[in-house]
């Protein structure tokens, strides 16, 4: 008999597999605090350093302090995100070249899901908690018309944001099946792309906007999105395309997914 994955299956698959890795990780309780004590340090140190730059200048193009902590903190807290529920995708490495993969793929649950299942990176809490804070901040001390309508596209655009980011990790790990090596760097080169998108990318050449918007979009994380919550026109146009890059994403990311499932040999020899 053919088991149907519903949405509600496949959520509570996820809430049991995520659950027996949360146990395993909280039996080191000592690592759970320095984890997220140290993701919470980084980004305090992060802020600090952007108050003092904002302290010697106005602005960066028209963009204010509060309206590059918000885009700063969006990428830290997608990161978190990333790392706290679905760390998994950063596995996909080992699980390739180890061949841990092959028992996936015999069992009746979507592969998607056990590898986002396959850790937990505590360093994700703290990035999401003190992210948040920064946000918070940062849209209580700017002057928004907040109406019913406003917050929900402002939920959308957070949603579409983390959904961004995540299928990012996911297509940029993928790489594992064309490139067969432990020391592969790929997935951590497109990472680093995300430290662009922390400022306005108008400050960077054309060709890098256009890379960090279209190819790797970690633009629709941070800077289109606050471009359209702040009304910051022109790119606030564009910053509502953000759930359909989202989806659009996601879709190339399992595509990629599909397409190494063909190149994958298990351990071979």
């Amino acid at each position: 008999m053919r088991i149907r994955n519903t949405p509600w299956r496949i959520l509570y698959l996820y809430w049991r597999l995520y659950s027996q890795q949360l146990k395993a990780m909280m039996e080191y309780s000592a690592d759970f605090y320095i984890m997220v004590g140290s993701a919470a340090l980084t980004q305090i140190t992060g802020f600090l350093f952007l108050w003092v730059v904002f302290s010697r200048i106005p602005d960066i193009q028209g963009w204010g302090l509060w309206e590059v902590a918000f885009m700063y903190a969006a990428i830290y807290v997608s990161e978190g995100v990333g790392s706290l529920f679905f760390e998994g995708t950063w596995r996909m490495l080992r699980l390739i070249n180890m061949g841990e993969l092959d028992r996936y793929l015999v069992r009746p649950v979507p592969l998607v899901l056990q590898i986002f299942c396959t850790g937990i990176g505590m360093n994700g809490l703290g990035n999401i908690v003190i992210g948040g804070s920064i946000i918070v901040m940062s849209l209580t001390r700017m002057d928004i018309a907040w109406s019913a309508q406003h917050v929900a596209m402002a939920f959308l655009l957070f949603v579409s944001a983390m959904t961004t980011r995540v299928a990012i990790n996911l297509a940029a790990n993928c790489s594992g099946f064309w490139i067969r090596s432990s020391g592969n760097a790929f997935p951590i080169m497109i990472h680093n792309l995300g430290e662009f998108a922390k400022y306005p990318i108008t400050i960077f050449s054309q060709g890098l906007q256009l890379f960090i918007s279209l190819v790797v979009p970690f633009a629709f994380v941070s800077f289109f999105p606050a471009a359209a919550i702040f009304s910051k026109a022109p790119w606030s146009y564009w910053g509502w395309l953000g759930p359909l890059v989202a989806v659009y994403f996601v879709f190339l990311a399992l595509l990629i997914l599909r397409i190494g499932l063909t190149k994958y040999e298990s351990v071979g020899n």
